[in-house]
C-alpha cells in the first residue's frame, strides 16, 4: 500500500493542531500556533498544486485555449 505524502502531511498538521488546542492554556499564544500551523498547511497546498501542475494548467491539455 502506498501512502499518499499530501494526506500524511495534512493528518499531521492536524494532529499539531489538536495538541496545540489541548496544551496550550493561553489564548493569544494558542491562536498564534494554530495561526502559524494553518500557514504551513497553505503552504503545503500550494506548493503540492505546483508541483502536481508547474505550467499552472488544471487539466492536461497544453494548447493555448
Amino acid at each position: 500500500m502506498r501512502v499518499n505524502r499530501f494526506v500524511l502531511a495534512m493528518a499531521a498538521y492536524v494532529v499539531l493542531a489538536v495538541l496545540t488546542w489541548s496544551t496550550i492554556t493561553d489564548e493569544k499564544i494558542r491562536l498564534a500556533t494554530l495561526a502559524v500551523l494553518a500557514l504551513f498547511a497553505v503552504k503545503t497546498m500550494i506548493r503540492r498544486k505546483d508541483v502536481m501542475h508547474p505550467d499552472g494548467s488544471s487539466d492536461g491539455n497544453n494548447e493555448p485555449m
